[in-house]
């Protein structure tokens, strides 16, 4: 059983050092254009309940967008909104956000933001990482 638990967080560790991997698209950005770029999740993935992380977001911009907040999918379930806080605009940027764990075990974690682009909310790319709640 012991060797089955250091298995599975092993296997969560790798997985999250690799983490936060997304498809964007490698074309230029439009005028107040956003893509995300990552999503970096603290203790190495491993984020106790009920407890509240700061979680670091990386994009690149074309200007400086208005973002609004953050959707994300925790397992597949959700959508869970979050509000964004110091966002530091240049290349690339960067933002935060609050986040805690909603359930136990290995999560797939996936986010994207909405954001201001010429009067209308668009929805960036999507970034995902892997994170294991633990009680």
């Amino acid at each position: 059983m012991k060797r089955i638990l250091i298995g599975v967080f092993v296997s969560v560790a790798l997985l999250v050092s690799i983490s936060s991997c997304a498809t964007v698209p490698t074309g230029p950005l439009g005028e107040d254009e956003m893509r995300l770029l990552k999503i970096s999740v603290p203790e190495n993935g491993n984020m106790r309940l009920k407890l509240t992380y700061s979680v670091e977001i990386t994009f690149e911009a074309n200007g400086q967008p208005e973002i609004s907040r953050m959707v994300c999918y925790c397992g597949g379930e959700g959508p869970y909104f979050y509000r964004i806080r110091d966002v530091r605009y240049g290349s690339p940027g960067s933002f935060t956000m609050d986040f805690g764990m909603p359930e136990t075990g290995a999560q797939r974690l996936e986010c994207y933001a909405d954001y201001m682009r010429g009067g209308k909310r668009q929805r960036t790319n999507s970034v995902f990482a892997y994170a294991f709640g633990i009680s």
